[in-house]
Order: structure tokens, then sequence, then C-alpha cells
């Protein structure tokens, strides 16, 4: 849990990786954004190399926050009875991991959401009293009735959207399908929701579907994971509010300024997982656009930012993109700036140079081309063209393994047998657990980083 002294005050760094060289007539320009936030867990405060940053914390007083869990109660939660258990420990075991002084709620969900503790619209405030009343709370629990997820996150923001915090934080549990709302129903929900609070949402078993769920997180700029055995479901439930309770700031942007006749391809989060940012854009004055990185804790993330820009001649330069980490201020004041950093454009005659791969921009383009081809070839297969998952699937292995994924490169070896990683050579395998399948298919945004 974090420690909130004053050599903890979180503060923020930006580095940026590129080859700014260009060929003549080159126009396109690739930069991997590191965003550093380090509270002193491991650092005692100081911004990794060097680069500054800015302080965000009265010294000593951890950040306001809340956090609601939304508790599949669906019929199927009854199937096997001990998922209902799992899922009732679980969330026992959260209100015990909560920081006293956060605000909380648990919410049941089935075709409808109801308030389990503490009721009335309101949340409560975390100590010894009200964690054992919630737990208590918890034993009226039971499975019965529909899945409609989007009445959950509504009733989430409504009781988040009262609170008097800085983050707001959401847990999920399911265990189905969303078969009691229309599809559009759920995205309205969720496009209502976006940047109003942050979500962590898992399936629990094997009867969910993956890209309900990680569409959830991808929105709400969390995390997505399954938990196929009910009986994880307490470690990985503390292991989320563990992390919940470490955020110390949240709904930090990336603001991207380009100069006149610079267009802006795509801003995508590349590390500790691939998530396309780029049609969350908000503008924030004459082109400068922000994009939502939700909140931090102490941690480090990477961003790939690719623009396109005017062409040049041999020896002329220019500034690509100014990027920069904004703090809103809530009360409508002008919002601060964290840290910046540039990217630049330098057109020259040099193939060498002009040639050359930025090694951390290889790396995250392999990265996303990894997520993208597991995705393919799990749908090919689920489709029955067996030769196009095979080739998908063979292109994944390939990738990680020359990435040094090694999680995913486990996670593949139980869909397909390699022949040659080398090469991508595989073979799909006859029989594939379901779980087997769905963990890849969930895992398969999550990136290694760059080894340095």
């Amino acid at each position: 849990m974090a420690n909130f002294s004053k050599s903890n005050v979180p503060q923020f760094s930006v580095e940026v990786y590129q080859n700014e060289y260009l060929p003549e007539g080159g126009r396109e320009v690739n930069a991997i954004v590191t965003v550093t936030s380090t509270g002193g867990g491991t650092t005692g405060g100081v911004p990794l190399s060097g680069v500054a940053a800015t302080p965000m914390h009265v010294p000593g007083q951890a950040p306001k926050a809340a956090v609601v869990i939304m508790v599949d109660c669906s019929g199927s939660m009854d199937y096997p009875p001990t998922k209902m258990r799992n899922a009732r420990d679980a969330t026992a075991a959260a209100i015990d991991t909560l920081r006293d002084g956060t605000s909380f709620a648990v919410v049941g969900g089935t075709h409808v959401a109801k308030e389990v503790y503490p009721g009335n619209g309101r949340l409560a405030v975390a100590d010894a009293r009200t964690k054992a009343q919630a737990k208590e709370a918890l034993r009226a629990l039971s499975a019965g009735g529909g899945t409609a997820i989007g009445t959950w996150l509504r009733l989430t923001d409504r009781l988040l959207g009262a609170a008097d915090v800085e983050i707001r934080h959401g847990i999920l549990l399911t265990d189905g399908r969303n078969e009691h709302e229309a599809p559009e129903d759920l995205r309205a929900a969720l496009e209502s929701c976006a940047g109003r609070f942050t979500c962590d949402a898992r399936g629990v078993g094997t009867d969910w579907e993956v890209k309900e769920v990680t569409a959830i997180a991808s929105a709400l700029l969390g995390t997505a994971d399954i938990v196929a055995d009910p009986a994880g479901l307490a470690a990985d439930f503390t292991q989320m509010m563990e992390n919940a309770m470490g955020k110390e700031v949240a709904d930090v942007a990336l603001r991207l300024w380009t100069p006149v006749g610079v267009e802006i391809k795509f801003v995508k989060q590349v590390a500790p997982a691939v998530v396309d940012l780029t049609d969350r854009r908000t503008e924030a004055g004459p082109r400068a656009g922000d994009y939502p990185t939700g909140s931090w804790g102490d941690e480090s993330r990477d961003y790939h930012v690719c623009v396109k820009v005017p062409e040049a001649g041999i020896g002329q330069e220019m500034l690509a993109s100014r990027v920069s980490l904004i703090l809103p201020d809530p009360s409508g004041g002008a919002p601060q700036t964290l840290s910046q950093g540039l990217v630049r454009a330098v057109w020259t005659e040099d193939m060498a140079a002009s040639t050359s791969i930025n090694p951390q921009v290889a790396h995250y383009t392999g990265q996303a081309e990894l997520a993208q081809v597991i995705q393919q070839g799990l749908d090919a297969r689920k489709s029955g063209d067996f030769d196009g998952a095979t080739a998908k699937l063979g292109r994944a292995v390939q990738l990680a393994s020359a990435s040094g994924n090694e999680d995913t490169a486990k996670l593949l070896s139980k869909v397909v047998d390699v022949v040659d990683a080398a090469t991508g050579t595989v073979r799909l395998k006859p029989k594939v657990a379901e779980a087997d399948s769905m963990t890849l298919e969930t895992r398969s945004t999550k990136t290694v980083r760059v080894k340095k």
C-alpha cells in the first residue's frame, strides 16, 4: 500500500525515443513516449533519467478515492454453486484491502443493478466497522436473473459521481454474456461513463464474451483478465484493490500540440498493454488535443505517437509535435503541465541515418502487430478458416519469440504446436481447452517492454 510521506510526493517525467532523421520526401515521424510517475516507492521520489518532473500532492496526505465493486449475481453464478461463494469471498477480500478513509460501495448486478451496501444512493467510508458491515451484507448476495452490464455501470457512475474525491474506480466481475440488454445500450453506458471513472473488468469461468469484457476495460482505461477457476478470484480481487489503492493522481491527459500542416495518424498506449487512444481525442485549443490516460500510481507506461509532416528539403528540421502531460484543474482553472517532451523531424541525405529504425519504435510496432494477429487468428479459428488461423497464429508465435514476450508465447503454445518459432511454423492443436483460448484472447494486448 502506498505511503504518502513527503518523500513519496508523486512526480511525472516524459522521455521521447525516436529516429528524427527522414529521407528527402519522407513524411512519417514515429516516436515512443515513456511516461513515468514516481511516488518514492522504488526511486525515493527521484524522477527516472533525471528528466524534469513536477510534484503532485500535499505531502503526507493520501488522495481521496472511491471504489465501487460490481458483482455478477445472474442465475448462471449458481453453476457451480461454489462460484457465487467464491465471488462473495473475493469481494470480502477486496473490502479488507480498502485503505481506511476510502469511500466504497458494493453493487449486485443482474438484468438490473441493486445496491448491496451501504444503500440509499450513498457510499460508505472504509473503517473497521463499515468493512465488517459490508462483509455481512455480502451474505445476502444470491444468484438469479439476467445480465445487463450497462445498468451496473450507470449505477456505479451515479454513486461515484456523488463523491467528493479525486480518484474514482470500479471493479466489475461477470460470468456470462450481456444477454439482457442490446449491444448499443452497453456502448451508450460506456460512452457516458468514459472519463468519469476507471474500471477493471474480470470474467470468471468460460461462459462470458471476451470482446465484451475487454471493451469495458478499454473504454474505461482499466485492465481486463480471465479468472478461469473461481477459486482464484480472492487473490485476483485483492491484487486489483491493492493496485487501485496505489493510484495517486487521476485524469491525467497526454496533450499533443502540432504545427500547421502536421497530421496526427495515431496515438496508442503500447505498454503495459496496447490501447488505441486515437479516437478519444478532445480538443484543447489551437492545434492541440488531449488523449486520456486515466489514473496513475508509481508506474511507467509507453505511448506510440505517429504524425505526418509536410515535405521539406534536405537540411531542414522542424518540431513535429510537442507532447505534454496535463492535469486538469477540477475547479475549471488552467490545467497544470506536469512534464513535456519534443518530437522532431530532420531531413537528411544520409541514408544510414534516415533508414535506421529506432529500437523502441520497432519493438512496439511488433507488439501492436502481435496483439492484432492473435485476435485475427482466433477469430479465423472460430469461423472455421483453419489455414488463415494457422498463418496468423504462426506470425504471432514468430513475433512473440523475436520480442521476448514469453508470457504470450506460453499462451500461444496451448493453442498451436510450435514447429519453428523463428519462422512462425505452427500447427493448430486439434483440441484446445476453452479456458486456454479465452486466456490468450483476453491477454493478447499485454506487451513486454523493450530491452534497454
